[in-house]
């Protein structure tokens, strides 16, 4: 079958391992089930595979991406949960030691077929396309359990993204403004951040500005170099809620407000199973949909994959096999 697939990684130039082929079909153990894929989102996940992070060399070939919405061999039309759990965990999947994402241990969804756990299928919304569902599992899933589980964000309250442009960071718009937050962005490229406020945003503002008011909760993806600000930012008991660091991982924290202002500095990564669930609900009854920068065959994957490499996208890239 045709795939996109790392076969060799380098930390400079990431897309030199990609490789556009055939690969093996999927094996399907017990417990696992086989799904026709008709749609896959890129994430920033996927070029940090090609670097060498979270995906060892012992491992390649691997079939990249996490993400993806497709048929199962019955006719089921559904969307893959990428977090693969030990079948013994029976806690949130996100804090299972042993927890992978589809693309690091087992091979991912850049294919035409992929095989998952059963217990990883939700049932695709027919009010939802493909490309749509794809989208959703990993960067608006993460969005979703930033602003709900995590800083418990609630109609009225005003939320704080840093950064605009990427998956994680227009979900966040989306969602926080579908949910009644008012949402302020941060941002360095004037275009992107204009375009935030079709998704709902309230306010844009420049990177490290000082804000009019400090926040209920700020939403972190790009670490070192706003997490200053971030700490800032919040109101006494305010919440800061971090799941990426795309500008460096080590940062300075004022440890003093910490504890003065009773701040919450809190880790998230992906989501739960049931968390996907409520994702999907919440998009098909209010109609909100996630943004597509563009859509490409798998076979032009090389394209989408410099496009999120350069910064050049405004929402999701979606590959189609």
């Amino acid at each position: 079958m045709f795939a996109a697939y790392a076969s060799t990684m380098d930390a400079d130039d990431p897309l030199a391992g990609l490789t556009l082929g055939d690969r093996p079909e999927p094996s399907v153990p017990d417990g696992w089930t086989t799904v026709t894929v008709r749609a896959a989102a890129l994430n920033r996940h996927d070029l940090w595979s090609l670097r060498g992070v979270g995906l060892d060399a012992s491992r390649l070939p691997m079939i990249l991406g996490c993400d993806a919405a497709g048929v199962t061999e019955d006719g089921r039309e559904v969307v893959v949960h990428a977090v693969v759990s030990d079948p013994e965990w029976r806690d949130d999947e996100t804090l299972d030691p042993k927890r992978t994402l589809l693309s690091e241990l087992h091979p991912g969804t850049f294919a035409e077929r992929v095989a998952v756990p059963s217990r990883n299928l939700v049932p695709k919304p027919a009010a939802l396309s493909f490309e749509e569902a794809a989208c959703l599992p990993t960067a608006w899933l993460t969005a979703y359990r930033m602003l709900f589980t995590q800083a418990r964000v609630t109609p009225g309250q005003t939320v704080l993204v840093q950064g605009a442009g990427g998956g994680v960071s227009t979900a966040l718009v989306a969602l926080g403004a579908a949910a009644g937050a008012r949402v302020w962005v941060t941002s360095r490229d004037p275009e992107k951040a204009a375009r935030v406020l079709d998704l709902g945003a309230d306010q844009l503002f420049e990177s490290g500005a000082r804000l009019p008011a400090r926040v209920d909760a700020v939403m972190e993806t790009v670490g070192a170099a706003t997490w200053k600000h971030s700490v800032r930012c919040l109101r006494p008991g305010g919440t800061l809620v971090v799941s990426g660091a795309t500008s460096g991982y080590v940062a300075e924290t004022e440890l003093n407000r910490v504890f003065f202002l009773q701040l919450r500095l809190l880790g998230s990564t992906m989501g739960t199973r049931d968390e996907l669930v409520r994702l999907l609900a919440f998009c098909e009854r209010t109609g909100l949909r996630p943004v597509v920068d563009r859509v490409l065959p798998l076979a032009d994957a090389r394209e989408g994959f410099a496009a999120l490499d350069n910064g050049d996208v405004f929402g999701k890239v979606v590959l189609t096999p």
